[in-house]
C-alpha cells in the first residue's frame, strides 16, 4: 500500500452529499492538505486498498454501509488500524457519539462543521498518528516480536518477526489478514480477561519445528491498545546453540537461556532448580566471560547469537 501522492497532509473525507464534499475538501485545500473523496463507506474500503491516508474524516449516517460500520472495517485491518477517524455526526445524535468512540473513532466534531475546529482537529490527531506509525516503524526496524491488540484480543499491527513467528503457529497466516489466527487469538483472549496490566503469560505451540511461542502482555497503551512481546521458546535447541557459540558452561548457557527469554532471577531458580544466589553467580562470570557489564547487554549477546 502505497502514500497518497501529492501533497504530504492527506485527508479521506467519507460523505455521501455532494455539498459537504465540496466545502470539505475546498476547506482542507486551503490548508495545504491533500484530499481523498469517498461517497460510501464501499468506496472508501475499496480505495483503502491502495492509498493510505493521514486520517479520515467520515460521515456518521450514510445509505447502505454507514460510518460505523465503515470504521470497524477499516479498524479490523492491520494495514489501516493506525489511521485515525475523526466522525461528523448531527447536533441532535448525541448517541452516535458513544458508538464512534466504540468502533475505533479518535474524536467527532458537529454538523454543521466549525471549519476552524475541524482543521485544528484534524491536525492534532494527524500528528498523533504519524507518531504511532513511526512508533511501529521504529519497531520493524529493530526487529523485535512485538504486536498489538484492542482489549478484545483483535490484531491492529504486528512487527515482520512477530509475522514470522505467528506463521510457524499457524502456517501460510500474513499480517495482512484480518484478523489472528484462532488458535492465538483464543489465548491472548484468555490472557487480557486475566485483568493484569502487564506480565501475564500465555504460550502456543509452533506447528513448525518442535518450540512454542510464549506472549507476554507488556502494557496496555492508551485507551484500547495492548502491546504483547512475543517470544520464540526451544530451550533444547536454543541451548546447544549457545553451547556452540559461547565459551560458556553448560549450566551457564542455561542461566543465559533464560535470560535471553526474558525471565528474573527468581523465575530461573526455579526452572533450574537452583537457588537465586546461584543464579547470581553464573550471571557475573557470563558476564566476564562474554565481555558484558549488564544484564541487558547479556540477553542481546544471547539472542544475536540464536538469530543468527
Amino acid at each position: 500500500m502505497m502514500q497518497a501522492p501529492g501533497h504530504s497532509d492527506t485527508v479521506l473525507v467519507v460523505d455521501d452529499e455532494p455539498d459537504a464534499l465540496r466545502m470539505l475538501t475546498a476547506v482542507l485545500e486551503r490548508a495545504e492538505m491533500s484530499v481523498l473523496v469517498a461517497t460510501s463507506g464501499e468506496a472508501a474500503l475499496e480505495l483503502l486498498n491502495n492509498i493510505m491516508p493521514d486520517l479520515i474524516l467520515m460521515d456518521a449516517v450514510m445509505p447502505g454501509m454507514d460510518g460505523f460500520e465503515t470504521t470497524q472495517k477499516i479498524k479490523a485491518r492491520p494495514a489501516t488500524a493506525s489511521i485515525p477517524v475523526i466522525f461528523m455526526t448531527g447536533l441532535t445524535e448525541s448517541e452516535h457519539v458513544v458508538e464512534a468512540f466504540e468502533v475505533g473513532g479518535v474524536d467527532y466534531v458537529r454538523k454543521p462543521v466549525d471549519l476552524s475546529e475541524l482543521l485544528a482537529r484534524v491536525r492534532v490527531h494527524m500528528a498523533q498518528g504519524r507518531a504511532v506509525h513511526a512508533s511501529i516503524t521504529s519497531l520493524d526496524a529493530t526487529d523485535r516480536l512485538i504486536l498489538a491488540t484492542d482489549a478484545k484480543g483483535r490484531l491492529l499491527w504486528c512487527t515482520p518477526r512477530a509475522e514470522q513467528a505467528i506463521a510457524r503457529v499457524a502456517p501460510g497466516w500474513r499480517r495482512g489478514e484480518d484478523s489472528l489466527p484462532q488458535e492465538l487469538r483464543s489465548q491472548i483472549e484468555r490472557l487480557l480477561t486475566r485483568d493484569e496490566s502487564a506480565g501475564g503469560t500465555v504460550r502456543v505451540k509452533q506447528v513448525v519445528g518442535r518450540g512454542e511461542l510464549e506472549l507476554v502482555v507488556v502494557a496496555h497503551y492508551r485507551e484500547d491498545e495492548v502491546l504483547i512481546r512475543l517470544s520464540e521458546i526451544n530451550p533444547e535447541q536454543d541451548l546447544l546453540r549457545l553451547q556452540d557459540r559461547l565459551p560458556l558452561t553448560h549450566r551457564e548457557a542455561e542461566v543465559l537461556l533464560w535470560v535471553s527469554y526474558g525471565k528474573p532471577n527468581r523465575v530461573i531458580s526455579d526452572v533450574l532448580e537452583i537457588s537465586p544466589r546461584t543464579v547470581t553467580k553464573h550471571l557475573e562470570r557470563i558476564f566476564d566471560k562474554i565481555g558484558v557489564e549488564t544484564r541487558s547487554a547479556a540477553a542481546a549477546v544471547a539472542i544475536r547469537m540464536l538469530g543468527q
